[in-house]
């Protein structure tokens, strides 16, 4: 049993997951985002943003657990940044690509609860324009390697999969909340 319990979730750009970790953390403000190592440009909110010489010392000590590279920018999660983010609460990672949970639930021990949040192409591009995103036409490359990444992972379980056209963010919040606190009742059984 891990008493650690985090959340990861998982989905297209646009799919809510700024907007669920919102509604998590106002349904308990232990729920935090994990804010991953940001080497680049561009939106800094929701990230701790770092040079590549401090990239290159995480990648020396054995401490980045996943690194990926998209819109021209690097992303990683370092274990130092996870041990913080444990320490303070239950973090949620956003992930867009399989191999990054993997990387995440195969290299950080904890109890990760895996939620697809999912929301159509159509969507992502309105959602995307309305919030006056500059880069609609690379979220939608990403919506595409999304899709992609999904089909050539077809036995691929999630604990919880929520389409957010349907679902509000606190009804996405409170089934990933009582998912956790299910797994936690079950590992102390």
């Amino acid at each position: 049993m891990n008493p650690k319990q985090g959340v990861i979730l998982y989905g297209p750009p646009a799919s809510g997951k700024d907007t669920v970790t919102a509604a998590l953390s106002d349904l308990d403000p232990a729920y935090a985002q994990f804010a991953r190592l940001k080497v680049g440009t561009g939106k800094v909110t929701g990230y701790r943003m770092g040079t590549p010489e401090q990239l290159h010392e995480l990648e020396a000590a054995g401490d980045v657990v996943y690194a990926n590279t998209r819109y021209g920018n690097t992303y990683a999660i370092d274990r130092p940044g996870v041990d913080a983010a444990f320490t303070a609460g239950v973090p949620v990672v956003h992930l867009g690509q399989i191999d990054g949970i993997r990387a995440l639930v195969d290299g950080y021990p904890a109890d990760w609860s895996v939620v697809l949040l999912w929301c159509p192409r159509e969507v992502t591009e309105q959602r995307s324009a309305g919030r006056g995103d500059s880069d609609t036409a690379a979220r939608l490359a990403a919506w595409d390697a999304t899709r992609e990444d999904l089909d050539a992972h077809p036995g691929l379980a999630w604990e919880l999969t929520i389409d957010t056209t349907e679902a509000s963010p606190q009804d996405a919040a409170r089934l990933i909340d009582q998912l956790l606190a299910q797994r936690a009742g079950a590992a102390t059984a």
